[in-house]
């Protein structure tokens, strides 16, 4: 099976060119790291690489050391500004796992006991929740 070309136009390059707003948490010379829009969960965060590839199986096994010391850095500062229990980290590839958006990203998203994830509807959070979101996530990283 040939894979697909990565897509410039895609959602997340968009947002990485500041082409489509989003409430950022962090940001470095590799990565991004901003509020999922259609949240399954508070806090629902994505961290996205800015080398661009279409997934895991396509992507320079060098964006994995950075993507993931974020991913790390993240999940802690959600755990923290959301006082959770856990954190779920979720990462697809192709169509048949579940990947949407074709732009390498992990999910990272807050879990509390007895609280399942809303499924990723298509329901768009309202702007000042994201906002508020981010700027307790911004807060408990810049505590850390």
């Amino acid at each position: 099976m040939i894979e697909a070309a990565y897509d410039t136009d895609n959602i997340f390059a968009k947002i990485l060119r500041g082409e489509i707003p989003s409430h950022r948490v962090y940001e470095d010379e590799a990565v991004v790291a901003f509020m999922d829009v259609m949240p399954q969960g508070p806090g629902h965060t994505l961290v996205v690489p800015k080398a661009p590839s279409r997934n895991l199986l396509d992507a320079d096994p060098l964006t994995f050391g950075p993507l993931f010391t974020v991913v790390q850095k993240v999940a802690r500062a959600v755990k923290k500004a959301f006082d959770a229990d856990g954190v779920t980290i979720i990462q697809f590839n192709e169509p048949a796992s579940g990947q949407t958006v074709y732009h390498l990203h992990v999910h990272v998203i807050p879990r509390f006991d007895g609280i399942p994830l809303k499924p990723h509807s298509g329901e768009i959070e309202k702007p000042e929740v994201l906002a508020e979101n981010a700027r307790r996530i911004k807060a408990a990283l810049a505590l850390s």
